[in-house]
């Protein structure tokens, strides 16, 4: 009873499994979307571990106007935080960084990214580990996806290591939950903010002191 019961998991495992890498693949090699200006503001996507971290080092970025919490790279609709953390929605936690392109480029927005994270480890950041923490490039077409490229080759090259982030063409971002908006700026106090958010943030800034905004 208990090998039928163990096949019967295991397929069921398997199944699941491919299934995922399925959407995975279709959602790799999806055409991407470009997303229009609002409000005079471009937009850019990217995911790097816990997305109150992430939010927090791109707000802190001159010429970056708003940063958005959510939920990008997967195959499901509507994700929550809840279903996210199980890993089996394909999604990671993103953010949508509204930014001046005349007054900061997506090279430099590049930067930001990759200079405020563990460029090779993968599926997770610091202490935030699984799939819907792993780091994600998303382009919105042909010019942003050759930036990218041309930047993973540069990092690569000048440190020896594998960039872990993975690279997919824009499809869809889905804003998280209220009470994940600005969430490092609201609870300060936070034992998970104290102790790695902040230091991820102050870590970032000193290194790129010249790419932030005056009095933050």
């Amino acid at each position: 009873m208990k090998k039928l019961l163990f096949k019967v998991f295991f397929l069921s495992f398997t199944s699941l499994s491919c299934q995922n890498n399925t959407k995975e693949f279709e959602q790799v090699n999806s055409i991407a979307i470009e997303v229009p200006k609002e409000d005079g503001f471009s937009k850019a996507y990217f995911a790097s571990g816990c997305f109150w971290c992430v939010e927090a080092i791109f707000e802190s970025v001159y010429g970056v106007h708003e940063v958005i919490s959510g939920y990008s790279g997967g195959f499901t609709k509507n994700p929550t935080y809840e279903l996210s953390n199980t890993g089996r929605t394909g999604h990671a936690e993103a953010v949508e960084v509204y930014y001046d392109n005349k007054t900061i480029s997506y090279s430099t927005l590049l930067d930001v990214y990759f200079g405020s994270q563990n460029i090779s480890q993968i599926n997770g950041q610091g202490p935030d580990i699984g799939s819907q923490y792993r780091s994600i490039i998303f382009y919105q077409n042909k010019l942003q996806r050759d930036i990218i490229y041309n930047k993973i080759k540069e990092i690569e090259k000048f440190n020896n290591v594998s960039v872990a982030a993975e690279v997919y063409p824009f499809q869809k971002f889905w804003k998280a939950e209220n009470y994940h908006q600005n969430y490092e700026r609201l609870h300060p106090n936070n034992p998970y903010i104290r102790n790695v958010s902040i230091p991820r943030l102050k870590k970032f800034q000193k290194k790129f002191p010249h790419l932030l905004k005056i009095n933050h």
